[in-house]
């Protein structure tokens, strides 16, 4: 079983970069999709990628090669690719049938079902505080998508299979994250995240068609590459805060991401109103992002001194 670093101040700056990326992201790609389709947008993400890490990766010698991985190993590959392409896929496909806002709200299940992940396949525990921390972070939850879940849940049919979409992305996601945390004991977060990323080109191959990035104007060209970006810098973010604090704490900060999320696109809304609809905030969802951020913090934090504890006892035996 993967052992974390216990370097927790930098797993949780890892991990806040990634709630930064993820944020901004769902914007990012609502507003693509009126340029490109779905595939060839994730084609490019990956497409772009994939060299940067492998440049890197060779340039300090470090380049992964997937025979010598073990059966094992290969297996989790396997199902981190299957997870990230899926997850990927579906979550773009639901763009186009629901806002990204209530997107955001659904994929909330992905963190949660990593946090469930660590708890049953990792041996990682809660204190009493940190459970207090996930109730509070649900009822924030419940509190700030109050109207947005009645819209979801009681919406036509296309709303509806929106919604099934990014459920059905979550468990694919949490899929991906438990199997690449496991398979940084055989290889580091960058060489992960480069198998990943030249597999998942592969996949979408065959359904991509290329040539669209030359009908693209300026602005749809900018959110492409910014969109290539966010894929590099996130989950390269995400990778190695696994590798630092556990699956537990990290998906607890991801919790935040939806409030990232609604704040940038009621800002561009304002600035951009005839290419994004606002999304209106009352009282009751602003008093629901507070428990969620208050939430997502003691549940990420409520049992690290006990871990740090844990981990210079560990040090300390092992130096002796």
């Amino acid at each position: 079983m993967h052992q974390t670093t216990g370097r927790w101040r930098l797993g949780l700056l890892l991990s806040l970069t990634t709630v930064s990326m993820w944020g901004v992201l769902p914007i990012v790609l609502k507003l693509l999709l009126a340029h490109m389709d779905a595939a060839t947008i994730n084609w490019y993400r990956f497409l772009i990628a994939a060299p940067v890490v492998g440049i890197y990766l060779a340039a300090s010698a470090r380049f992964p090669t997937v025979k010598s991985l073990s059966t094992n190993a290969r297996w989790l590959l396997l199902i981190a690719v299957v997870g990230l392409a899926g997850s990927y896929l579906l979550f773009l496909l639901s763009l186009n049938l629901v806002s990204p806002g209530t997107a955001q709200v659904v994929i909330q299940l992905a963190p949660i079902m990593l946090m469930a992940g660590g708890l049953l396949f990792f041996g990682e525990r809660f204190k009493l505080r940190q459970w207090v921390g996930v109730l509070v972070l649900a009822l924030g939850l419940g509190l700030f998508f109050n109207h947005r879940l009645v819209e979801m849940f009681s919406g036509l049919g296309t709303q509806t299979s929106g919604v099934l979409m990014v459920v059905v992305a979550s468990a694919c996601w949490a899929a991906y994250a438990l199997a690449q945390k496991q398979l940084l004991r055989h290889l580091t977060s960058n060489q992960v995240m480069f198998l990943l990323y030249c597999a998942s080109m592969l996949l979408f191959w065959p359904w991509a068609r290329p040539s669209a990035i030359f009908e693209l104007n300026g602005f749809a060209l900018g959110l492409l590459l910014l969109a290539s970006i966010n894929t590099l810098v996130a989950y390269g973010a995400f990778a190695e805060a696994l590798n630092h604090w556990q699956a537990t704490r990290v998906s607890a900060i991801l919790a935040i991401t939806p409030l990232l999320t609604l704040s940038f696109a009621e800002i561009y809304s304002r600035w951009f109103p005839d290419r994004l609809a606002s999304e209106n905030l009352g009282a009751l969802a602003l008093t629901g992002a507070i428990l969620v951020v208050g939430g997502s913090i003691v549940t990420a934090m409520g049992g690290r001194r006990n871990s740090t504890k844990k981990m210079q006892r560990k040090q300390a035996n092992q130096v002796s």
